[in-house]
């Protein structure tokens, strides 16, 4: 399955191969057929991009999943002034380009804070993206409490496709948008919080258990 957001990603570099394809064939030029190669490289890339697995998690509800397929490369307590207003835990999780990059609802609840944050494009595995970067901010409330998490851009990964709305009911593991190209998601959870994953852990979105709420 490919996600609905890569769509129109294929669709112009599939258009821009073929019409370079024609012209490599009218004009029979060396340097077109050398410019045909990477672009017929990067509209099959894209295939792989953007595919979007079905996926499903039944675990307890006071577990929280990974919003994103990739490798956790942080893990600290920091404040989280935007939602949960209050220390945190945070963890962050590193996509490259050959990760699935749908993004998925780490928890049962309602959407009750968005924003977005205008911001640099610093590589992904610098943490100082998580402050710097253009993201989406959303916070959940869930029946166990708040968790807050962020999309943020890299130096590829310039568009953040997000679709929730304030007020939004949402079920784990149910899509919610995306980041083209690579980049990072930061999680924010709350102290009473059991962490369940280590450094360079790989993630997979919708299933693995980033922590669990005490209850």
């Amino acid at each position: 399955m490919i996600a609905r957001d890569g769509m129109s990603v294929i669709i112009g570099t599939g258009i821009v191969l073929l019409i370079l394809l024609i012209l490599a064939f009218i004009f029979k030029y060396m340097a077109l057929w050398i410019i045909v190669i990477p672009v017929a490289i990067l509209f099959f890339f894209n295939f792989f991009f953007f595919r979007d697995p079905e996926r499903s998690f039944e675990g307890p509800p006071n577990e929280i999943v990974s919003p994103a397929d990739g490798k956790v490369i942080l893990i600290e307590e920091t404040d989280e002034p935007y939602f949960l207003k209050s220390k945190a835990i945070k963890i962050s999780i590193f996509m490259s380009v050959f990760n699935c990059h749908v993004n998925r609802i780490p928890i049962n609840g309602t959407v009750d804070f968005l924003q977005y944050k205008k911001g640099q494009f610093l590589a992904a595995f610098d943490h100082r993206s998580g402050e710097f970067n253009e993201q989406q901010i959303i916070g959940i409330t869930s029946a166990y409490g708040k968790i807050l998490f962020k999309q943020i851009a890299g130096i590829i990964a310039r568009r953040i496709v997000c679709k929730l709305q304030l007020g939004q009911k949402v079920q784990r593991s149910q899509r919610f948008g995306m980041i083209k190209y690579g980049s990072r998601l930061d999680v924010f959870l709350p102290l009473n919080v059991d962490v369940k994953v280590k450094l360079n852990q790989k993630t997979t979105a919708g299933e693995t258990v980033l922590g669990v709420f005490n209850q």
